[in-house]
């Protein structure tokens, strides 16, 4: 996975995994889902970024299963 924060358009970029993008859906006017050849997504967008989401402040963590 990675993730992508572009400060000039205030855009956040979520790659799921990497693939080519056949598709891509608006999910509302500011959130676009990418879809493979396979009907699965595999990276979102979301514009106006530092309104939707707290991105200076960002964690990850994996838990076990």
């Amino acid at each position: 996975m990675k993730i992508l924060y572009f400060r000039d358009t205030d855009t956040l970029y979520i790659e799921f995994r990497p693939a080519d993008v056949a598709e891509t859906r608006d999910l509302d006017e500011n959130t676009l889902l990418d879809i493979d050849t396979q009907g699965q997504i595999c990276g979102i967008t979301i514009e106006h970024a530092s309104d939707r989401a707290d991105i200076p402040r960002f964690s990850f963590e994996q838990v076990a299963a």
